[in-house]
């Protein structure tokens, strides 16, 4: 079987890197393309500083250098403010797209999709691509279908910059397809200050916490007369756990035209 060629755009970062190392690693997939924004010119293994290096991979400053290789797919664990423009070089050259990074909003989504489509190409965006945070996501879209309130909190470090997480704000676009959350108290009614009460994103709450000694977590909390559900998934401080489902999506997009949103959706599709 001939290898997937792969370019991995943010190829030193924290997931990029995770992702680097097992496509360097595997015999189902050819490390193409590798895009920083340090170490260009650097080899990717040795500055990854992987045995064996060097592997004859230069890592480039731009993604549309890196593409001028003949390449199936781009992934992308970059930065919000950069990701749209990465997705839409790379559907100029023929490249299908798997988008890590997030920060984009439902209307770039919809761009990216319409764009997508007029190629005949396929790109598979995740807020989130932990197998487990998937099945969180996929429990929480079937609670939303039998329980008629619920809210979302987003946890993640001090420093992240976008708020909500990608896989929050896809996880409150996701529930709003299923339902609307009933609110007892409208949120314009609410006496004091009514943005405490967190963001509406497609009719749901979301309160997002950005302090010291959190990684990256969310909980969904549906609230029933004298009970309620909670559906919580905590990541670790290592970026292993998003591998697995990146390098499935990867495999996914080559028979994909348009955007398939969220790693569910590979998952329980039928």
């Amino acid at each position: 079987m001939t290898a997937i060629r792969v370019c991995v755009a943010g190829a030193t970062g924290w997931a990029g890197a995770a992702v680097t190392r097992a496509l360097l690693a595997s015999t189902d997939f050819a490390l193409t393309g590798a895009v920083a924004r340090q170490q260009a010119g650097s080899d990717i293994a040795e500055a990854l500083g992987l045995p064996h290096a060097p592997v004859g991979i230069r890592i480039l400053s731009t993604v549309d250098e890196a593409l001028h290789t003949p390449t199936d797919v781009l992934i992308d664990f970059t930065r919000p403010d950069i990701v749209k423009a990465h997705t839409l070089a790379a559907l100029a050259h023929g490249v299908r797209v798997v988008i890590g990074t997030s920060g984009l909003t439902a209307a770039d989504y919809d761009e990216i999709d319409q764009v997508a489509r007029g190629r005949g190409l396929g790109i598979v965006a995740a807020g989130n691509f932990s197998l487990t945070a998937a099945l969180a996501k996929h429990f929480a879209l079937l609670a939303a279908a039998y329980l008629p309130s619920w809210e979302l909190i987003d946890y993640a470090h001090a420093d992240k910059p976008d708020a909500p997480s990608g896989t929050v704000r896809e996880l409150a676009e996701a529930l709003g397809q299923v339902a609307r959350p009933h609110t007892e108290v409208p949120i314009e009614q609410t006496h004091g200050a009514p943005a405490t009460r967190g963001a509406a994103i497609e009719g749901t709450q979301v309160h997002a916490i950005r302090l010291p000694g959190y990684v990256i977590a969310f909980e969904a909390v549906f609230g029933q007369p004298d009970e309620r559900l909670t559906i919580r998934h905590d990541a670790g401080a290592g970026a292993s756990p998003y591998v697995a489902g990146t390098l499935l999506a990867t495999r996914a997009v080559l028979q994909t035209t348009g955007l398939v949103r969220g790693l569910d959706r590979l998952l329980f599709q039928g």
